[in-house]
């Protein structure tokens, strides 16, 4: 890591500390050349590969006004898509992989969603499964009915 201050090519790590979320590392460093402090935040980089097959860093931002549009003239508040979209993120990190499709995302993003808001799970799902005609809704609203009556009875 080169210090800011004197461009020197090395520092020493002074204090480390996990971010509140866990995603991250706070460093503190020190320049051994001209004694200059400062702070460095690293965290694992996590790319997208798009249908495309354009590249690029995942952002929370796009999973959240993605889920929004699905989510208008609903209950659903920004904390709850930021919450949504920090379930997503770390989901996805849990894979271990350093690129994931957006498709995988998007299945990542239905089950958090279904259990945020049922209208809106549908309607992201039809969008992004492609619905073509009414059974694919009727086949969608009777698994919910379903996983219903299912968790009723347990």
């Amino acid at each position: 890591m080169h210090c800011p201050f004197c461009r020197h090519a090395d520092s020493r790590v002074i204090d480390s500390r996990t971010s509140d979320d866990g995603l991250s590392i706070r460093r503190r460093r020190q320049c051994p050349q001209c004694g200059g402090r400062f702070t460095t935040i690293e965290t694992a980089s996590l790319n997208v590969i798009k249908r495309s097959g354009v590249i690029e860093p995942f952002s929370r931002e796009k999973v959240m006004s993605g889920v929004r549009k699905a989510c208008q003239g609903r209950p659903v508040t920004e904390a709850d898509l930021a919450v949504l979209a920090q379930a997503v993120e770390e989901s996805v990190r849990q894979t271990g992989a350093s690129q994931i499709d957006t498709n995988e995302i998007g299945l990542t993003i239905l089950g958090p969603l279904r259990d945020l808001d049922e209208v809106a799970y549908l309607r992201f799902a039809s969008v992004y499964q492609a619905f073509d005609s009414l059974e694919d809704f009727e086949a969608s609203i009777a698994q919910l009915r379903a996983d219903h009556a299912r968790d009723a009875a347990d």
